[in-house]
């Protein structure tokens, strides 16, 4: 039997790994690739690109974070007219850039293109049409509902929703509206996986986690990769719709939650945290709170400081940094507060 794999475990391979290595933000993971695997990771991102409906006329605008950035718009260059890998700047350069690129496509998070249109609406106010965008593809985040159809109605754009490998970035399937199933971009890439056990998921079950098949990868061979995205039973292969794991998912950016763990219990006096996500606006918001063991240290800057710098220094995701009003008579566990509804829980056993 295969190999089952998860982030950890290609985090913990990456001093031993070869080939070209992309590596998360935070690197918790590196996926590695040799030529071929580039290759074709390359070719599935531009069959997207054109599933999409760019052609050689079309210029592209990548806002993506790295690694998928680089790949995206070097994908975009084989099939438009010109691309450019932007990154996921703030909304007044990306703005710029497109009009000075003259892009017709923009490929970025949902949040981020929602954050954009607000941007556009109540900042600059402009017309979103005047930008001429003639497609957005979505990739990198669970969407809010009703957004592809709500930005193809401002943009006048032909909007459609990517899934792409959460470790490297690469497209592994399609859609063109909200209530449509992925359409996978090759056969044998993806799958369905039980939560509790290494194992295809039951017919029927009502809840499975979407796993990578990278058969024939040069040094993954035959492993199947959890990717941490649960999805609803549905027709057809349903796209990602919360996630599950010791790594939750914040504006794009994967956060590993022991690495976070790790660092406070560095840290003299800390009892006990939550990590609370939500999505108030069009962005997520990310605010830590953290309880201490003694109430002599509740008001004191230092200790603040250093749990500030302690966050900073894990994840390039802002992270809001609160002290709970009274101390812990003892520690307690951390956890994990998503208003977004999308995080089921750490352990995978235990979600239902």
């Amino acid at each position: 039997m295969g190999r089952w794999l998860t982030r950890d475990d290609l985090g913990s391979a990456a001093g031993s790994a070869t080939g070209l290595l992309l590596v998360s933000p935070d690197a918790a993971s590196a996926f590695p690739l040799g030529p071929e695997d580039r290759r074709a990771a390359a070719e599935l991102t531009a069959a997207a690109l054109r599933a999409a409906g760019v052609g050689e006329r079309d210029r592209v605008a990548v806002a993506l974070a790295e690694p998928a950035g680089a790949l995206w718009a070097a994908a975009a260059a084989e099939v438009a007219q010109a691309a450019a890998g932007l990154g996921p700047r703030g909304r007044m350069r990306l703005h710029h850039a497109l009009s000075a690129l003259r892009a017709t496509t923009l490929v970025a998070t949902p949040t981020g293109a929602m954050d954009l249109l607000a941007r556009l609406h109540l900042e600059f106010l402009l017309d979103p049409l005047d930008l001429g965008l003639a497609h957005i593809v979505l990739t990198g985040e669970i969407a809010s509902k009703r957004t592809l159809g709500h930005l193809a109605g401002e943009f006048g754009a032909r909007v459609t929703e990517v899934y792409a490998s959460p470790f490297g970035g690469a497209a592994l399937a399609w859609r063109a509206a909200e209530e449509d199933p992925l359409t996978p971009l090759a056969d044998g890439l993806l799958g369905l996986a039980a939560l509790a056990k290494d194992a295809p998921a039951d017919p029927g079950a009502p809840l499975a986690e979407l796993v990578v098949t990278p058969r024939g990868h040069a040094a993954l061979g035959d492993a199947t990769l959890r990717t941490g995205h649960v999805v609803r039973a549905g027709a057809g292969l349903p796209a990602p719709a919360h996630t599950v794991g010791d790594h939750v998912l914040v504006r794009g950016v994967w956060l590993a939650l022991p690495r976070l763990e790790k660092a406070l219990a560095k840290i003299d006096g800390v009892a006990g945290w939550d990590l609370a996500i939500s999505r108030p606006g069009t962005l997520d918001s990310a605010v830590l709170t953290v309880t201490f063991g003694r109430e002599s240290l509740i008001g004191n800057p230092m200790w603040r400081a250093r749990i500030q710098e302690a966050v900073r220094a894990l994840t390039p995701v802002s992270i809001g940094v609160e002290i709970a009003p009274g101390a812990a008579e003892g520690p307690r566990p951390g956890t994990v507060t998503d208003l977004r509804g999308h995080h089921l829980g750490r352990d995978r056993a235990l979600v239902t």
